[in-house]
């Protein structure tokens, strides 16, 4: 089903969460080649992008074939994080600037920034209002249902957004003080989407494609944003879009599809940021994508021996040979 944000318009109702550390063009553009309607970019912070950061910098290339993408930036000043937008919008060719709210972790919420904003729905109409005004691209907010159990604002603070001028709110059903422990509360969700004219994007627990559709079927949200249950495995942005359109699910994919997809994320990865970096990040990647297979831990153990790309292909060709003469002998 399509849909806009703002004059963006986006061919399903799957979102690429924006996760940090993962959400970079070499797994962003495997999350497009399967499907994803539109993809994040991890969140970038105003000062780098002001200070012009080279790693920072770095962090905001996009791929034409990403595209419709969103860039995410936070920051807890509203002259930085104007600027930082301005930035933005002239430097690259993302199509949505998003506003971080939801970040829990405390070197960010202690600058103001991230799911601090969500104690203060005043604060999140002006510095959104801010934004908004400054620039022409549609900008969204990414946020939480709260502070804690104690302070849950997300109503508020999801009205404000909108009257600041944002064009969507995605929101995640954890407060800041939950982090990713417990079960994300819809219900919440779905008040906010009562609340607002705008789009709500759900996010929290879509785990599987079932997931997916009854967020959208019994909360009501505009799209659903995965961003955990896809780490290692993209095939769940395909069967989640397959699943809404149709209400089939695709086959699992097979251990030689796993692979080969794990191999072209490294070869991306380490044409984005060298061997050396590629390699160690993919240490991580790797043990995603073998979740469940047979015998993987013997190839967990033997990254950490693993320092290049030939040597992560060989051991992972070696890998697939070993379980496909298993089944051959089986």
């Amino acid at each position: 089903m399509e849909w806009n944000i703002g004059d963006i318009k986006l061919k399903n109702q799957v979102i690429l969460a924006p996760m940090a550390g993962v959400c970079n063009p070499a797994f962003r553009l495997i999350a497009k080649e399967f499907g994803a309607g539109l993809v994040c970019a991890e969140m970038v912070s105003d000062k780098g992008i002001l200070y012009e950061n080279e790693r920072t910098l770095q962090m905001l290339y996009v791929d034409e074939r990403e595209k419709p993408l969103s860039l995410q930036i936070y920051g807890g000043s509203k002259e930085t994080l104007v600027q930082a937008a301005q930035y933005v919008e002239a430097n690259t060719n993302a199509d949505i600037i998003d506003i971080n709210m939801g970040c829990p972790v405390p070197k960010v919420t202690k600058s103001d920034a991230g799911a601090k904003w969500l104690l203060d729905p005043d604060k999140v109409y002006e510095m959104v209002h801010a934004v908004t005004q400054a620039i022409d691209k549609p900008v969204t907010v990414k946020m939480r249902t709260g502070w804690d159990s104690h302070h849950i604002y997300c109503v508020d603070n999801v009205k404000a957004a909108e009257a600041g001028g944002a064009k969507a709110v995605a929101i995640h059903g954890r407060t800041r003080s939950q982090k990713y422990e417990g079960v994300a509360d819809w219900n919440i969700i779905g008040e906010a989407k009562k609340a607002v004219n705008i789009p709500i994007i759900g996010n929290g627990d879509v785990q599987t494609p079932q997931d997916a559709k009854r967020m959208i079927d019994e909360i009501g949200v505009d799209g659903v944003m995965i961003g955990r249950a896809a780490l290692g495995n993209p095939w769940m942005l395909y069967q989640t879009i397959q699943y809404l359109e149709s209400g089939t699910l695709p086959a699992e994919p097979t251990a030689r599809e796993k692979i080969d997809i794990c191999l072209l994320h490294a070869t991306r990865l380490v044409a984005l940021k060298g061997e050396e970096l590629a390699v160690r990040e993919m240490r991580t990647h790797v043990a995603w994508y073998l979740k469940g297979m047979k015998g993987n831990g013997r190839v967990r153990n033997a990254l950490f021996n693993i320092e290049t790309h030939a040597g992560l292909v060989e051991l992972l060709q070696q890998y697939l040979q070993t379980l496909e003469e298993d089944v051959a002998y089986a």
